[in-house]
């Protein structure tokens, strides 16, 4: 029996559905939809470097970058193209696969792209996966950056859309689309998810999912953030005074779950918030079906668990880093059929 297509028609009732599943249950189906399409033991590697901080006009709630926050970020400007690859070059050498660099920007200008090109080219030059997050791009831009050679570019549509003017007020969710739709169309692989825990309910997590999981095309890369809260933010501010409204552990892993059986063949990727995670907690979102990670000791502003950390992690979880493209798998038919 061959594996049966991604799908893009979920309903919402679906998608709420998988939530509502027994956790063991869940885990099972997610845990069987990895294995038909990925190597359940690999898992990536990727290295996430801010190469322009701060200063961001967009008022995203979660972002210490954003002019609006009081966070204490200082703004900074792009960096120069030595650093970067320089920087590139130690996350190579360290085991990453994947580089990934993000600019604090609500879009870049015409004058940053010569440099923005060199950074990617230089990045490909190593033998790297590179992906960038630069904010909002037009179809020129986007053109620019696959003649460069970007595989991935990653533009996350946040949340759920009946909560998006709860968490941003500068852009619009189909402004978000739009860039997607430029990237899809310049033949880039699409990296797009979002961030959990910022007091959402279990429904606006569905609609989150369901949104990605029914675009004409899966996005390659879906990374699920846990939020990490940062004083002088809007939502920072938000989860100190009203501490349960942070996501538990196990409606985390739901989440990532339900991404894994929703977009089979994305590579879904355990991001932001995982430096706070027990060893439990980021052992059963692997089993769910996480098959990435940022490593190394920050992410943009943010903390990150640090490669020792992850290392012995990896060591006690019989896990390994991936080395190249995965292929998909063959499986049995008794294996599709028990993901269905």
């Amino acid at each position: 029996m061959d594996i049966a297509a991604p799908r893009s028609d979920w309903t919402r009732a679906e998608i709420a559905a998988l939530f509502d599943l027994p956790f063991t249950e869940l885990l099972f189906r997610a845990a069987s939809v990895h294995r038909a399409r990925h190597a359940a033991d690999e898992v990536q590697l990727c290295t996430l470097l801010s190469i322009k901080t701060g200063g961001c006009p967009e008022d995203c709630g979660y972002c210490s970058q954003s002019v609006h926050a009081d966070s204490g970020v200082k703004a900074t400007k792009l960096m120069d193209v030595r650093e970067v690859l320089q920087r590139a070059a130690q996350a190579r050498d360290q085991g990453s696969q994947r580089f990934c660099m993000g600019a604090a920007w609500r879009n870049p200008k015409a004058r940053d792209m010569p440099k923005i090109v060199q950074i990617v080219e230089g990045v490909r030059a190593m033998g790297m996966e590179t992906c960038m997050t630069l904010g909002m791009l037009t179809p020129d831009q986007a053109a620019q950056l696959k003649e460069a050679g970007l595989d991935y570019y990653n533009h996350n549509i946040d949340t759920a859309p009946e909560r998006y003017e709860d968490v941003i007020t500068t852009r619009t969710l189909d402004d978000r689309l739009e860039t997607l739709d430029n990237v899809r169309g310049a033949g880039i692989n699409v990296c797009s998810g979002g961030i959990v825990g910022m007091g959402e309910s279990r429904e606006d997590r569905a609609s989150f999912i369901h949104t990605l999981a029914t675009l004409p095309q899966h996005p390659e890369s879906v990374p699920v953030n846990a939020l990490v809260p940062v004083k002088g933010t809007p939502l920072g501010d938000m989860l100190a005074d009203t501490p349960l409204a942070k996501i538990d552990d196990i409606e985390f892993v739901r989440t990532v779950a339900v991404a894994r059986i929703t977009m089979p063949l994305s590579m879904v990727r355990l991001s932001a918030g995982r430096e706070s995670m027990s060893d439990s907690t980021q052992a059963l979102c692997f089993m769910a079906g996480a098959n990435s990670i940022f490593t190394g000791e920050q992410l943009l502003t943010a903390p990150n668990a640090g490669d020792d950390s992850d290392a012995a992690l990896f060591a006690r979880l019989g896990l390994r880093p991936m080395t190249g493209e995965e292929p998909l798998r063959a499986v049995k038919a008794d294996v599709c059929e028990a993901a269905e």
